[in-house]
């Protein structure tokens, strides 16, 4: 597994696009799996979850690791082909789909002592938006050192900017 897959192409963005696609890399995120057991973890259809895992494989977001002889049948496993997906810095739109999913995450966990949600508007300097938004990069890099494969999964969903005033 490389560090980061860069997203270059129209089929890799389609194919992060999808919340459901979305849903599937966390599941891979935690490692291998077959496409039966990634239903099983999301409670869809086998097919559902075939159809999905090929368009990420043919985008090169995830590649068969291990295949397995069972009864009559082959099983294929699936991985990530990187720890993190880097999304290109030209154009609108690519980082907020992500984002879209990650809110509809949020919405759908259930009720938590492990979760921590808030909205704060604040009217800030340059200077101040500068300082804290240094804060919050650091802060990401932080739990990304912190990040341990062995322990339950977390995410923190941040959007710090500026609305458009109305």
């Amino acid at each position: 597994m490389t560090d980061r897959v860069h997203i270059e192409s129209d089929e890799q963005l389609r194919a992060i696009a999808s919340h459901m696609r979305h849903r599937i890399l966390r599941v891979l995120r935690d490692g291998p799996a077959t496409i039966t057991q990634v239903a099983e973890r999301l409670g869809i259809a086998k097919g559902s979850s075939n159809h999905h895992i090929k368009i990420l494989a043919k985008a090169g977001l995830v590649h068969v690791v291990e295949t397995r002889k069972v009864g009559g049948a082959t099983e294929q496993y699936y991985a990530m082909t990187g720890k993190t997906i880097e999304l290109p810095q030209t154009g609108t739109g690519h980082h907020e789909v992500l984002m879209r999913h990650a809110l509809m995450d949020v919405e759908a966990a259930p009720p938590s002592d492990q979760r921590t949600v808030g909205l704060k508007h604040a009217r800030l300097s340059p200077a101040a938006w500068d300082e804290f938004n240094e804060r919050v990069l650091a802060l990401l890099q932080e739990l990304n050192d912190l990040s341990d494969p062995t322990q339950p999964a977390a995410d923190l969903f941040v959007a710090f900017y500026r609305p458009k005033d109305v």
